[in-house]
């Protein structure tokens, strides 16, 4: 048998890379391997040009307009041919950042001309520890895979949920707690609930901090002040960390602490973890006959089955959430340790991001397409709702209740008297209509319960739904 493994063009190891490669593209420009050298190549040049606009190093000249903006054309015309260009260096290198290093120094004699390009090629790199360019590339990448990617993904499926949640806000819906028949509520409110759960927390990953730092190898400017004492490094370092749209951390090892990453990572978990929540009520929704598959839906939905229509969108997602928070699990607990100032955990572990995110990325894709193809069936919830007339014991015995507090003679024991009517067995709206004239309710309050249907018993979930406005 042959290898596929010989194949050309390479065969994808992972479906993200594969079958599901569209869905989770736009990723490609932020948590790729290329995408994370385009980076190193930005903040080498930045911070270049940051030391020789700010006479970081005296006596060595800064770099005219031309020649900035050539630079900052290199990581933006960044393509196939500089990838396989850096993949040569870094055979020879054995090492991804110094690769980088190498390939800038060959483009600035072409942009600073020869004379002038030695003295300025030592400035490449200048004082830095490799993590000083990966912390900043990591939090630049994630960042903006978080705002430019994920978060407009995400929160275009939340209006979605919210658009349906206001459709279906007068519906009334036979709620299920612990499996069992119960108050009544409506499809739209209890649809209102998950997008609000989820756009709290889509607030709280756009509050997010990403944090840098360039400091050195062990977080001390210790090369830095020892080679050029009279600059005010630490406020250099802060205003090139600024400058670069990222929050400047002051105190590190020689790694930043990554607690920033934990923290995004474990919101967008919990994201992924309320969206999973969402999967599986709408596919017993689907199994109960709540919602119909039906729009957009030419899909074969079993082998051998022609009737069926299988929520597989809902499924998919389900099983991309588990894998994303799995992974999202694991970077936010393994990043923030390190063995003393510096291990390589954090290097291999980073190199996850993308995946992560691919995977939740392609699960929001999956809901979307999944809510766009239902159709409500308000008959069978009504159906539904007729079928469980012993649900309106509870508001009975409420009223009883307040009555009772009230001085009304005959309400004793209300929980205990409609117990007995509905409890483990199924009653009629005959036989609920007879239990309430018995009840010597005031007449009022009796003609409330005679006209009361499951249907109508929703509370004030129809207004509830405003809130997501809010």
């Amino acid at each position: 048998m042959r290898s596929l493994a010989d194949a050309n063009p390479p065969i994808a190891l992972g479906a993200l890379d594969g079958r599901y490669r569209a869905a989770v593209a736009p990723l490609v420009d932020h948590l790729s391997e290329a995408a994370l050298n385009r980076q190193r190549v930005h903040v080498e040049i930045e911070w270049l040009i940051h030391l020789t606009s700010n006479n970081a190093v005296p006596g060595v000249r800064g770099l005219t307009d031309r020649e900035i903006a050539e630079l900052r054309d290199i990581p933006a015309q960044f393509d196939t041919a500089d990838i396989a260009e850096l993949a040569d260096i870094e055979r020879e290198t054995v090492h991804d950042v110094k690769a980088v290093e190498y390939y800038l120094k060959r483009r600035l004699p072409q942009i600073v001309g020869t004379d002038d390009a030695a003295g300025l090629a030592e400035l490449v790199h200048f004082g830095c520890t490799s993590e000083d360019i990966n912390n900043l590339s990591y939090a630049l990448m994630v960042q903006g895979a978080t705002q430019q990617v994920w978060s407009p993904k995400a929160s275009a499926l939340v209006d979605q949920i919210a658009a349906m949640a206001t459709e279906l806000a007068d519906v009334p819906l036979l709620a299920h707690t612990h499996g069992q028949p119960a108050t009544p509520t409506t499809m739209g409110k209890e649809l209102a609930v998950l997008a609000h759960r989820l756009r709290r927390q889509l607030r709280r990953i756009a509050g997010a901090e990403y944090l840098g730092k360039i400091n050195g190898a062990t977080g001390t400017y210790g090369a830095h002040v020892a080679a050029v004492p009279d600059t005010d490094w630490v406020s250099l370092s802060r205003s090139f960390v600024e400058s670069l749209g990222l929050q400047w951390n002051p105190l590190t090892t020689q790694i930043e602490s990554h607690d920033w990453q934990a923290e995004v990572y474990s919101d967008i978990a919990r994201f992924n973890s309320i969206l999973h929540n969402l999967a599986t009520d709408v596919w017993t929704y689907i199994s109960m006959g709540y919602f119909a598959q039906s729009r957009g839906q030419g899909t074969v939905g079993s082998s051998t089955m022609p009737h069926k229509v299988n929520p597989i969108r809902f499924e998919n997602a389900e099983a991309n959430l588990e894998v994303s928070n799995g992974l999202l699990d694991v970077l936010a607990r393994t990043l923030v340790t390190s063995r003393m100032q510096r291990d390589l955990t954090d290097s291999s572990m980073q190199r996850n991001i993308g995946t992560a995110y691919g995977h939740s990325l392609l699960a929001i894709d999956n809901v979307a397409r999944g809510l766009a193809g239902l159709d409500a069936a308000p008959e069978k919830m009504a159906a539904d709702l007729d079928a469980n007339w012993e649900v309106l014991g509870e508001p009975i015995q409420s009223a009883m209740r307040a009555l009772g507090a009230q001085g009304v003679p005959g309400m004793e024991q209300p929980y205990e008297r409609l117990k007995e009517l509905t409890r483990g067995r199924r009653i009629s709206e005959a036989d609920l209509r007879e239990f309430v004239r018995g009840l010597g309710l005031p007449a009022e309050v009796e003609q409330r319960f005679l006209t009361m249907t499951p249907a109508t018993y929703v509370g004030l979930a129809p207004q509830l739904v405003k809130f997501l406005q809010d």
